[in-house]
């Protein structure tokens, strides 16, 4: 495939899945840098900007869900949940409940958002972070990348 043509790329049947999960992810772990930056410098600016970071975060990850859940069926053509692709499927979920669950918990605190979180919350953030990455990592072994496959 040519690399510049944009007609085949955006109509590749699992090209939109590696694309669209860069949002969340990069969401997130923004996030939790701003969160441990408001943290360490007292911050109240550099939490409303996690804040926010996170809000997005949560509003992306079930659309990179779906197109998993697409690319799923459309390029390994709904093949049996097992091995690496159950265990990028199971590390991926995992990881958008527990965005969705730390949304939920500043929002709740939303009457101060420039409040910099509490060391509970930073823990689950980046055990949050590390599930994202045996998500990623999973998942480059499921397309190919991972493993000299192109």
């Amino acid at each position: 495939m040519n690399p510049f043509d944009l007609k085949a790329a955006l109509l590749a049947k699992h090209a939109q899945h590696p694309v669209i999960i860069h949002f969340p992810i990069a969401l997130f772990i923004i996030s939790v840098a701003f969160d441990l930056l408001a943290t360490w410098e007292r911050n109240p600016a550099m939490a409303k900007a996690a804040y926010y970071n996170l809000i997005g975060a949560a509003l992306t990850a079930p659309v990179a869900i779906a197109s998993g859940l697409t690319a799923w069926q459309w390029q390994l053509e709904g093949a049996k949940l097992k091995g690496n692709l159950l265990l990028h499927l199971i590390f991926a979920l995992a990881a958008s409940g527990m965005i969705w669950l730390l949304c939920g918990w500043r929002i709740s605190q939303r009457k101060r958002p420039q409040r910099t979180p509490g060391l509970i919350y930073i823990f689950l953030a980046l055990a949050t972070v590390l599930l994202i990455a045996i998500a990623g990592h999973l998942g480059g072994f499921v397309s190919g990348v991972e493993n000299g496959a192109t």
